[in-house]
């Protein structure tokens, strides 16, 4: 629920789906633009999803309080305003502050939301949703674990986020760290120096990473042969229309952007620098900014000859087309929204003829064959343990956020299930039920997190270094916008079985100490990482791109 004009927030008041809007073009064109290139993401005018329908709040609040609350939100809600706390204790973050608009175009979005009316799209369901679906809170350890400093990316940005880190690899030549920015660039990172590795912004003209919400260089892989064959794998978005795509939907709905995974081929894969010759492999339509392709990924402990050896896992999110009004369009076998699809890269017996459709994956002959498992809002990151388990963090709606043990041809669920508890499509997203006596062939997650405690979920990895032993054995993850570090135990790991959650406290000067007092930021924007030469784990901060390694007080 991605660096981003707008984080990956609930932006309660701010965010419209203009998709759905009821409005003047004419009169309203710049604000709907504006609108459009940073906050299409949270918020429809008909029904509420991450954040609380917006339609018909004229005669409800003011445009001059509406104004003061898109300019200075946490000073709204500071002295004590009852609207803003209301909301507040409902979506439970607060949204970055937009002082770095104009005071035109402020006045401008606050007239723009108030023209909004509220629309009768919305089923309204005769169930009783659950206000608290998980009551018990999560326990911390006693652990004293600290961060220690390796380096700070160099800005990418100017207005609220200095950087837009969100992936490390390490080169596998080298050994070095490689670490991605949504902006278009990999950087390659030690404790002396940090150089870019690879501008891959500059390589597409119609590259895209406003608006924001992990759209840009999502993700990258290097095929497990690299040092051989020089494969690189990324994936990047694209204005909507750049090319015909080889995955689209229905023409009436419409397209905000295409997100591209390109194979790069580069003839010295030793080089301290990346220069290669690109491929296309595929390309797809997405109704909205969030939700897009944001992770690819080779099983590192994959043997040679072994059947997952060689292929590419694909994270495809179901492009916000459930929060738009379309929830045909993903929780399908035969499509590819809302799914970890599976290639090989180096095969051709795909339609399009760029990339293999594995004969073991689980749908080549009942459904689309690329289909691994479905089921999932946003299949954010993707890893394994060492025994084998894929683990896939899935950043949920508004009520519960999730880790997956995927296996192939399990469906996780989404849009009719959010983790364990009923979801309605049609009606309130911001809801969710019992689950009724009839059951489907679901799999719910190992790990279940309600919004009373995380907005969004960080995948993680299971330790494997040697400076932390109480960390052997454990799955380390956290949560993207509070900065807040868990872990579960490898050895408990099993299908439907909610496991349970420890939380990781860091400490300064033997104090327990938040990160966003770390990042002087209360949107911690926190992202995880592996050390593969080492086996310990990296922590890295968008708001002001510094790498830390944990470490043991």
């Amino acid at each position: 629920m991605n660096t981003y004009k707008l984080p990956f927030l609930i932006f309660f008041f701010i965010c419209v789906n203009t998709s759905i809007a009821q409005t003047s073009d004419i009169s309203f064109a710049a604000e709907k633009k504006l609108f459009e290139a940073n906050c299409t993401s949270c918020h429809g005018f008909t029904k509420a999803g991450i954040g609380p329908a917006l339609g018909g709040l004229a005669g409800q609040v003011n445009e001059k309080w509406l104004a003061e609350f898109i300019k200075y939100p946490q000073k709204v809600i500071d002295r004590k305003d009852k609207r803003a706390l209301a909301q507040y204790k409902q979506y439970k973050v607060v949204m970055p502050s937009f002082s770095y608009l104009s005071a035109s175009q402020i006045t401008g979005l606050a007239k723009y939301i108030l023209s909004q009316k509220a629309g009768n799209g919305i089923k309204k369901s005769k169930l009783s949703p659950i206000l608290d679906p998980i009551p018990a809170k999560i326990a911390s350890s006693n652990l004293n674990l600290g961060l220690s400093y390796i380096n700070t990316v160099p800005a990418s940005g100017k207005e609220i986020l200095r950087t837009r880190i969100t992936k490390t690899d390490n080169h596998p030549v080298s050994g070095e760290k490689i670490i991605l920015d949504l902006r278009g660039f990999l950087y390659q990172i030690n404790q002396n120096e940090v150089t870019k590795y690879f501008d891959l912004a500059e390589k597409f003209p119609n590259f895209m990473q406003e608006p924001g919400f992990a759209t840009g260089f999502g993700s990258f892989a290097f095929h497990p042969e690299f040092a051989k064959n020089g494969l690189l794998y990324t994936t990047h978005s694209e204005v909507a229309g750049s090319k015909v795509a080889d995955y689209a939907y229905d023409d009436a709905i419409k397209v905000k952007l295409q997100w591209v995974i390109t194979e790069w081929k580069t003839d010295n894969p030793a080089s301290p620098t990346f220069e290669g010759k690109p491929r296309e492999i595929f390309r797809i339509n997405m109704v909205k900014q969030i939700h897009g392709m944001q992770e690819i990924a080779f099983n590192p402990y994959a043997k040679m000859g072994s059947d997952d050896y060689g292929l590419l896992h694909v994270g495809v999110g179901d492009g916000g087309c459930v929060e738009d009004g379309f929830p045909t369009i993903t929780h399908d076998k035969t499509k590819p929204w809302g799914s970890v699809l599976r290639i090989d890269p180096l095969g051709n017996n795909s339609k399009n003829g760029q990339y293999g459709i594995p004969a073991t994956n689980p749908f080549v002959k009942t459904g689309l064959g690329e289909v691994y498992a479905n089921g999932f809002r946003n299949p954010h990151r993707i890893s394994w343990t060492k025994n084998g388990q894929m683990i896939v963090s899935n950043i949920g709606q508004k009520m519960i956020e999730s880790l997956n043990l995927v296996e192939k041809g399990k469906d996780y669920g989404w849009p009719v299930r959010e983790g364990r508890f009923l979801q309605i499509p049609e009606t309130d997203l911001s809801k969710v039920y019992k689950m009724p006596l009839e059951k489907l062939d679901i799999t719910y997650p190992i790990v279940e997190i309600d919004h009373d405690e995380i907005v969004a979920i960080c995948g993680g990895y299971e330790y494997l270094g040697e400076n932390i032993p109480e960390l052997k054995g454990k799955y380390i993850f956290g949560s993207v916008v509070e900065g807040r570090l868990f872990y579960i135990n490898v050895a408990d790991i099993r299908q439907n079985t909610r496991l349970k959650v420890t939380e990781i406290k860091i400490h300064e000067n033997n104090s327990p100490i938040k990160l966003s007092k770390l990042t002087q930021n209360e949107r911690v924007d926190l992202r995880l990482g592996i050390d593969k030469k080492t086996g310990e784990i990296l922590v890295y901060t968008k708001p002001d791109g510094k790498v830390y390694q944990l470490i043991k007080n």
